[in-house]
């Protein structure tokens, strides 16, 4: 039996205290901290909305040239790096099932499948599916996998290259699908969710803030800025809100290696919804366009032009024989209106074109020469295939992503 004198046991509880003290007090401040921020649990949220999230598997049949050359390795790991392909022999990667006998490589024809990733997620219980186009672009066949496994061969509705959104419909029913959002309420700050198949990872969930709203990259899409992490093979998956709504779709990233730098963008979800209805009516998509250049209205040449305040969309050139032309517009003037909505900033009138019908006559207000002007305009229809905007040098948006401009009115 050992015996301990008073004073010997008050040594020992200081000497405790003075180690562990620090570690049991940070602990305590970490808890408290959690507490008092009110750090979100993502759990329920994920455990809701992750059934109506699907992978996007697309295959294409592309000519064998035999052997492959440095040049062609090089340019082959291009692609699965920037377009959302798997990487074989990365570790962790998963393989998806071989295609169906006869699929693989073509007896004689010297032809073999090359495969996309990407994702998607259910918008309608009867087996609509949005995603980027850019997922689907040049597909032969798609094939979308519902996290219960089951897999499905994919129509293609119809795509728009210029918001980047497509329309897919399985032969399904009954199916878990995702509420829509409001995009025009995001607010800045608040907590947002990425799930998605980055690099043929399933069902991976990442979180974030949104850290700006309508961010005009240059192409007048008014994109939403997140922090969430995105990366190859997110394309096409949906932008969660806490109340499990969508309210964008992933398409873009900023980097200046093609990997995720903390800066990650998605097209609204009120933007791609103008476009799936129309997909989903006709399969395409028709734009409204009134032939001018425009830029944004500065201080000096609102000071300049007697405006008061910096508003409006200034007209640089006005395309020969055109809308504009034909209803008086002139470099210079500032439309202020359009079909009775104000304008704010530039990048707000080619959305009010586009959405309008081709043949709609509509009233526009423009500044001219200190005052306001009243002029009626009848809406052209943009021509379908007009050239896409190329990235800046230094200022690639990888990540299987491409630029996809709105139209420019």
């Amino acid at each position: 039996m050992i015996s301990r004198s008073p004073a010997l046991a008050r040594v020992v509880v200081m000497v405790a205290m003075l180690v562990f003290g620090p570690a049991v007090s940070e602990l305590g401040h970490a808890q408290a901290a959690a507490q008092n921020y009110n750090l979100p649990d993502f759990t329920d949220l994920v455990e809701k909305v992750s059934p109506a999230v699907v992978n996007i598997r697309t295959t294409e049949r592309v000519r064998s040239r035999g052997g492959n050359s440095p040049d062609d390795d090089e340019m082959a790991e291009f692609f699965r790096r920037f377009f959302g392909v798997p990487m074989p022999g990365t570790p962790g990667q998963p393989r998806r099932g071989q295609p169906p006998q006869g699929q693989g490589q073509s007896q004689g024809q010297g032809e073999e499948m090359s495969r996309g990733v990407g994702s998607g997620f259910i918008i309608s219980q009867d087996g609509y599916v949005m995603t980027n186009a850019h997922v689907v672009a040049e597909a032969d066949t798609i094939y979308v996998t519902l996290p219960d496994k089951r897999e499905f061969k994919a129509k293609l509705i119809g795509a728009d290259k210029r918001t980047d959104v497509a329309l897919l419909k399985i032969d399904a029913t009954g199916l878990p699908r995702l509420p829509l959002g409001d995009s025009d309420k995001v607010r800045t700050g608040e907590w947002v969710l990425a799930i998605g198949s980055p690099f043929g990872l399933d069902s991976s969930v990442t979180a974030g803030i949104v850290s700006a709203k309508a961010r005009d990259t240059g192409d007048y899409l008014p994109l939403i800025q997140t922090d969430v992490a995105v990366n190859p093979g997110n394309s096409g998956g949906p932008l969660i809100n806490l109340r499990g709504e969508v309210i964008g779709i992933n398409s873009q990233i900023y980097s200046r290696s093609g990997g995720y730098m903390g800066i990650s963008f998605a097209t609204p979800i009120d933007e791609a919804m103008r476009v799936t209805e129309q997909l989903k009516a006709t399969g395409k998509v028709t734009r409204g366009r009134i032939a001018v250049a425009i830029g944004d209205v500065t201080k000096e040449v609102a000071d300049s032009l007697g405006l008061g305040r910096t508003r409006g969309a200034l007209v640089g050139s006005v395309e020969p024989g055109g809308p504009a032309e034909k209803a008086g517009i002139e470099a210079g003037d500032i439309i202020l209106k359009y079909n009775g909505r104000d304008i704010e900033k530039a990048a707000d009138l080619p959305r009010m074109v586009g959405d309008t019908k081709p043949g709609t006559r509509v009233p526009m207000q423009v500044w001219r020469k200190g005052q306001t002007r009243e002029v009626m305009i009848t809406v052209a229809e943009l021509e379908p295939d007009t050239p896409r905007a190329t990235p800046r040098r230094g200022d690639k948006r990888g990540g299987g992503t491409e630029e996809a401009p709105a139209p420019k009115p």
